[in-house]
């Protein structure tokens, strides 16, 4: 049997490939721990931010989650279904609908914030407390000052090649 030669040295030296390829392993553990209560890692996005932020316009939880707004409204249909966020008319803008968790949606939120951080604890268990601390600093560091400057987000597809 032939063995892998492992990953390329030159992607290796490449930040954004290092980035990409341990968030496709902490995804996973998140997924997985969210999968066991019956919530899709969307969906626990878009509780978490009406939970952080109170009610938002379906275009503020969209712009929030760096999601497109138009695959958006089948997970906010499922959510409503579900009992989880009312929609309802923005009094600021009745063109626009306005997102409120539900009591069983704050619950839900209350039940599966422990889930989430203990899948990323045991994610990243090979750092101390303190290099994680450090890890989730410096990446909030890169991710704050690409906002800032209007860098496209992950829902912009990249420019294709001929």
């Amino acid at each position: 049997m032939k063995r892998s030669p492992g990953r390329p040295p030159s992607l290796l030296a490449l930040p954004s490939y290092l980035a990409s390829q341990v968030s496709r392993f902490g995804r996973w553990h998140l997924e997985s721990a969210l999968a066991g209560g019956g919530l899709a890692l969307v969906h626990h996005a878009i509780l978490a931010a009406l939970d952080d932020f109170g009610p938002l316009s379906q275009q503020e939880v969209a712009d929030a989650l760096a999601l497109d707004k138009s695959h958006l409204v089948a997970r906010i249909d499922h959510l409503e279904k579900a009992g989880l966020v009312r929609r309802g008319p923005d009094p600021a803008d009745r063109r626009r609908h306005r997102l409120t968790l539900t009591g069983e949606g704050e619950r839900t939120v209350e039940r599966f914030r422990p889930i989430a951080q203990e899948s990323q604890r045991e994610f990243l268990a090979v750092l101390s407390p303190e290099e994680r601390r450090t890890l989730v600093s410096l990446l909030e560091k890169v991710l704050r000052a690409n906002d800032a400057a209007g860098n496209p987000s992950a829902s912009v597809e990249p420019p294709q090649l001929p």
